[in-house]
Order: structure tokens, then sequence, then C-alpha cells
């Protein structure tokens, strides 16, 4: 029979048990990676000293001690002092022979919103490609031919309307480089999965990134060494990082700044698919930025195709990097406010 610590380190969401006196009596493997603290310093801190909730938690957790009833908190903000905080869904239950002692679970809801974002995403993308191989059969061609009529026509014109024929074939040249984008979009083939050392592609992109787009900015590796290998395509992973690195050099706008590259491990993350199986995703890679941030009104649909924050940004970028997460059964999210922007990647362990 499974012990009770046994059961008590495996609960895949952060679990505390707290005292009469409202200290921490005890927190499981999952609270100590949500609170970025560990077990030895957690014991004996008031609760709410630790786990930050919008909300008056203190009055729940004690009318649910008098009432010795199970009491649910849903829809809240959750922070820990030292992460951003998350909405959050937290029930407060008795522990039975444990006497005056309440468990508290917290249930992230971050990952649900995760999930139906990325599902969304990966229809558009979808959409997109089928868009992306019409466009290029039907206007690619035509545009070549306007190209030529109009370096025809200059030939015979004077210097002012030469201006005008200019103007033509230089606005044909970038739509055809649009539709070129717009193909590479399509023509993404499904990835060649293999165990990948991720810092070795994160290595990889970064230098490739600091001696070209992003030579202005100063890069931060937070890495953690004992990560495992992950299950993915080395090119394809490459592509991704580039494509982060470079909104987040472009963040900037020309001006110095720093990029954050950071690692970690998170046992609790798991992908839940609509045939309600569900996979562990525990390897954690963040880009972070220290420009702007994202528009407001873009940020929720940051993923979708034709979806940009940039002047004469196609769009795509992101799209494409939603894509080829999705395909590696991962996950893809952002968080943005003025002076942090950090887009986090959600990968598997490659198993044995």
């Amino acid at each position: 029979m499974t012990s009770y610590d046994d059961l008590w380190s495996s609960l895949p969401v952060p679990a505390l048990i707290v005292a009469q006196d409202d200290r921490i009596a005890d927190v499981n493997a999952a609270a100590e990676e949500f609170l970025n603290v560990s077990r030895k310093s957690l014991l004996e801190s008031p609760v709410w000293d630790r786990l930050m909730v919008d909300a008056p938690m203190d009055a729940a957790l004690e009318r649910a001690r008098a009432d010795g009833v199970p009491l649910f908190v849903n829809d809240v903000d959750v922070g820990s002092g030292s992460r951003p905080p998350l909405q959050c869904n937290i029930q407060i239950a008795p522990m039975g022979r444990r006497g005056p002692e309440m468990l508290v679970l917290v249930q992230p809801r971050e990952m649900a919103g995760r999930v139906t974002r990325n599902s969304s995403a990966k229809t558009a993308a979808k959409s997109a490609i089928g868009m992306a191989e019409m466009l290029a059969h039907e206007i690619k061609n035509p545009l070549a031919g306007i190209t030529g009529a109009a370096q025809l026509l200059s030939m015979n014109l004077s210097a002012d309307d030469l201006e005008l024929t200019d103007l033509i074939v230089a606005e044909t040249r970038r739509v055809v480089k649009l539709l070129e984008q717009v193909e590479q979009f399509g023509d993404v083939s499904m990835p060649n999965l293999q165990p990948v050392n991720i810092h070795d592609v994160l290595d990889r992109a970064r230098k490739s990134a600091a001696v070209g787009f992003g030579a202005h900015m100063t890069f931060i590796e937070d890495y953690d060494p004992s990560l495992p290998p992950t299950l993915g395509d080395s090119d394809q992973l490459t592509q991704v990082l580039l494509n982060l690195l470079k909104n987040a050099s472009e963040a900037s706008k020309g001006a110095p700044g720093t990029i954050r590259i950071r690692t970690y491990y998170e046992q609790s993350l798991r992908l839940r698919r609509q045939d309600g199986t569900g996979r562990s995703l525990p390897l954690q890679i963040e880009i972070i930025d220290d420009g702007p941030g994202l528009p407001d009104d873009i940020a929720s649909n940051i993923f979708e195709p034709f979806v940009s924050g940039r002047e004469n940004g196609t769009g795509l970028g992101l799209a494409l990097v939603s894509k080829i997460i999705t395909d590696h059964d991962g996950w893809i999210s952002v968080e943005s406010v003025p002076g942090r922007t950090s887009f986090r990647l959600s990968l598997p362990v490659a198993t044995a």
C-alpha cells in the first residue's frame, strides 16, 4: 500500500498543510516549485505571508475550519513574491484525524487558458497554411507580369514618370517577399523528434543572435545545467528560439537592452489533451526582455497568424513558433507588462 509520504509527494498541484495558528506545517514538492522556496524555509511561516492571495483568505480558512467542510475560492490571483501572480482556484479542506490542521490546494488556471489558446492558434495556423498555398499560386504569377510590364514601360518614359514605374516595381517586389514568407510558413514539415540538449540549441541561437540582429543587446544566461534532454527537432527548435530572440531584440527599437534566457524544471506542469490523456511538460525555457511590452489590443491574440505589434510586421513569426511548439507536444505562453515581456516554452523530457 502506498504510504502517506508517497501520496503527498506525488500530488501534481501545490498543496500545503496549515496548523491551527495559520502557520505552514508541511508542503509538497509542487508547492515548493510554485512558491520557489524550499520546504525548510516555508515551515512555520504564516501561510498568507508566503501564499499571497488577492482575497480575504484568513476569513475563508477560519470558516472552513469552524464548519468542518471544504471551501472553494475560485478565480483569484495568487503570487509568492518571487514570481508574477497567476489566476488560481483554491480549495481548503479539514484534515480529519489531524485535528484543526487544514489542507490548502492551489490549482493554477494558467494552464487551462494556455491549452485553449494553443488549440485555437493551431487551428488558425492550419487555415493560414491553406491560404499560403492559394496565395502563392494565385498571386505570384500575376505579380511577375506586373513587374515585367512596369519595367518595359520605364524604357520610354520621362524621368518624372519613371518614379511611378519604380514605385510599381518596388511594391510588387515587397508583396512577393511577403508571399515567400507565407510560403515558408506553410512549408514547415512535422518535426524529426530526437533527444536534444536544450542548452546546446539555446547556445547556438544565442551566438547567432549576438553577432547579428541582437548585437546591441546584452544576453544573460540563467540555466539549470541539470535539465535532462527534451524530445525535439534541433533545427526547428533553433528556428523557434531565433524568432523569439529576434522579437526580444526588436522590442528595444535599436536601443541597448537586456535579454535574459532562463531554463528550469517544473515538475507539476502537465498538458491535458482533448481525448483526456495527459503529458508532463517539466522543461521550461523563458526568453525575457526589458522592452515596452506587448500592445494591450493584441496581447491575447499574439500567436495567431497576421497579428503583429511591429510596423510592417507580417504577423507570421509567432504563429510559426506556436505551430512548431504544438507539433512538439509542448506549450507556449506569454506574460507582458511594460519593462518585462516573457515568452515561455514548456517541453517534454525525452524518455529512454
